[in-house]
């Protein structure tokens, strides 16, 4: 049988009973991060007395996944084997994916329990109205891409949950200001850690507010859905308007890594 658990993504306090007493009668653990998960199984054996089970701790991600599964596939029904990732729910994001279908295609029982997660515990911190929510996790990481991505993300009439890396934060602010700088956003850093915080406002005010910010940590935004009537122009809308060079040339700028110039001269030569 295998079991995929939550793990707490912050506060070890947040383990629930019943992953608890999973934990303990466990013979295979495949992890994210063997590392991690064995930091963590000390914290409860330690502060709650859990068992420590006596079991084999195998590395499971995105890279050696497939050469696990050919490996260890057997066992996922004559075992009883949990995947675990970092922090927070597995499968959401995560590598746990393929073995989720691995387990579907080969009629193989699985589990999950329910537990802790950045996406949900951001968005209920939000105090957003609206029920409905699009979660899109990281966004590419640069180009076209990710403006592409960004413009998406901010004009599809949901509100919206990001993942974002800390040394990147500013440079997302920097974007979402450029293409709508008065879009209601809420920041969510650290969440259930010591120095967790929570931050909402304007694209805008919250850039102006950053160099007061300790940003260093993991960090959640959720981007608010357009107002009625409001609309963003995507990347290929711009494209495909009839204006003048200069003027579609400074929207494109907005939507991407290049310069003005650089999007002017490319309109100059393609016409």
């Amino acid at each position: 049988m295998l079991t995929f658990i939550p793990t707490p993504i912050g506060n070890p306090q947040d383990i629930t009973i019943r992953a608890i007493k999973l934990f303990e009668k466990a013979e295979l653990f495949f992890c994210e991060d063997t590392r991690h998960t064995k930091h963590l199984l000390k914290l409860l054996e330690e502060r709650f007395d859990m068992n420590y089970p006596n079991a084999e701790f195998i590395s499971f991600n995105e890279h050696n996944g497939q050469e696990r599964l050919k490996e260890y596939g057997t066992l996922l029904s004559e075992k009883e084997v949990i995947y675990v990732s970092d922090a927070g729910m597995p499968v959401i994001s995560d590598p746990g994916q393929i073995l989720v279908a691995y387990c579907q295609e080969n009629s193989i029982d699985y589990d999950v329990l329910p537990g802790a997660s950045a996406v949900t515990t951001a968005y209920a911190a939000s105090g957003f109205e609206d029920g409905k929510f699009l979660f899109y996790a990281f966004l590419p990481h640069k180009g076209k891409e990710r403006a592409a991505a960004l413009q998406e993300a901010m004009g599809n009439g949901y509100n919206t949950v990001l993942y974002e890396a800390p040394h990147r934060l500013e440079k997302l602010l920097e974007e979402i200001v450029q293409i709508d700088k008065n879009r209601e956003l809420f920041l969510s850093k650290e969440i259930s850690k010591r120095y967790q915080r929570y931050y909402r406002g304007s694209a805008q005010l919250l850039l102006s507010q950053l160099n007061d910010m300790t940003i260093r940590g993991e960090w959640v935004v959720v981007i608010r859905a357009q107002k009625n009537g409001e609309k963003s122009l995507s990347f290929s809308e711009v494209m495909g308007m009839e204006i003048p060079p200069k003027v579609k040339a400074k929207l494109l700028a907005r939507l991407s890594d290049k310069g003005v110039k650089e999007w002017y001269d490319f309109l100059i030569d393609k016409n």
